[in-house]
């Protein structure tokens, strides 16, 4: 049983898993350069958005938010952030730079053109790799770490092994002073009412309460029946039945214990313990959510298959299903399957899934990282103008 793992302490106290330098692009016309220097430059990530200009109120904020906390991220060693002009990549920067990590940022204007600023990003990124090259991890309790739990692809085996078995390591880590932060609350529908029942605090529960039904309410307001058509077709097709058990199968990932908080979207959990984030049901932006909120590792439940996963957050994929552990194993990290097949416990898949959890802390790869199975969305709260 593993109560530790190494990982890299970062000048604000956290503790991260991954050593990679950022290229932030505050907006899509400094994407080119970002994917240029990180061709260039290995032991780099690029965090790119095709928005960030014409973005006003709520939804800008939510894009500069989500930017800077990827960047503030602590599996971030250094970040270089582009932008059109120096004064719109800033604000970014100066958001990043208060974790005390190296940031540097470049204007596109004022660097003269593309591939000035893509040969100057290449001189800035490379001292930077080399720099947190010689970084060193220690060991770190498991407490340090802030998991984000996200399911997709679900069918009859999501309720009954993967789901579960997940749950098994979150109430775990919870126990052991670490955080878990629950996504999806479109997902909680038709069980809502069985986390609300378990906040802490009597505001958290009305606002589990109020997230679920904002999204049915927004649903239908543009003709769609989130109750009618959930389950899915894929849903279905894998013998689920009821909205009712996909989504007690959706929530069965986060464990069993108490509610501490509820946070909006890309931000970072106050307090240590069962966290709620209110993010879309899309894996994409779900994830992206997780990650600007400082999970260090994100675990994805998936029954017929999901193979996407984050950037900056190692994403560990976990199935229950045989026939899916079998056809996509290139893209399974954990196989669950024998919950169902030869009667293995729950404590017991909760067992596996630490112990990989705790490997993927200390440095081993995940299926999503060895495959650049990684996707960045940034969730959007109104048009551009």
């Amino acid at each position: 049983m593993s109560a530790t793992f190494k990982g890299f302490r970062r000048a604000d106290g956290r503790v991260g898993v991954r050593n990679t330098v950022a290229i932030v692009s505050a907006m899509d016309n400094t994407n080119p350069s970002a994917e240029r220097i990180a061709s260039m430059v290995s032991g780099t990530t690029v965090l790119a958005t095709p928005f960030g200009r014409g973005q006003i109120g709520a939804d800008f904020e939510v894009t500069l938010r989500t930017l800077a906390g990827l960047g503030a991220h602590p599996n971030v060693a250094g970040v270089l952030v582009l932008s059109l002009s120096l004064a719109s990549g800033r604000e970014i920067a100066e958001r990043i730079r208060a974790t005390g990590k190296p940031v540097e940022v470049l204007g596109l204007q004022e660097t003269g053109s593309a591939m000035a600023l893509t040969m100057e990003g290449v001189r800035i990124t490379a001292r930077m790799v080399l720099a947190a090259s010689e970084l060193e991890r220690e060991a770190c309790p498991m407490s340090e770490l802030t998991v984000g739990v996200e399911c997709g692809g679900s069918d009859t085996t999501s309720g009954l092994a993967s789901n579960p078995a997940v749950g098994r390591f979150s109430d775990r880590l919870v126990d052991a002073g670490g955080t878990i932060v629950l996504s999806e609350p479109a997902e909680f529908m038709g069980a809502e009412h069985i986390l609300a029942a378990r906040a802490v605090k009597p505001e958290d529960a009305e606002r589990i309460r109020k997230m679920v039904h904002w999204f049915e309410e927004e649903a239908a307001r543009n003709g769609v029946d989130m109750r009618g058509t959930n389950p899915t077709p894929d849903n279905i097709e894998g013998g689920l039945t009821t909205l009712e058990e996909k989504s007690l199968g959706a929530i069965a990932k986060g464990g069993t214990r108490p509610i501490v908080e509820v946070i909006d979207y890309s931000f970072n959990a106050s307090e240590r313990g069962l966290v709620v984030m209110d993010t879309p049901s899309a894996a994409c932006e779900s994830m992206t959510g997780l990650a600007a909120g400082g999970a260090q590792i994100i675990i994805f439940s998936t029954g017929r298959g999901n193979a996407i996963g984050a950037p900056i957050a190692p994403t560990i994929k976990v199935t229950g299903n045989p026939n899916t552990a079998e056809l996509m194993g290139e893209n399974i990290d954990v196989d669950v399957s024998s919950i169902l097949t030869t009667g293995v416990s729950l404590d017991d898949a909760g067992e596996k899934v630490w112990q990989r959890v705790a490997r993927v802390a200390t440095g081993a790869l995940t299926s999503c990282e060895v495959l650049h199975e990684e996707q960045l969305s940034v969730s959007r709260f109104g048009p551009s103008v």
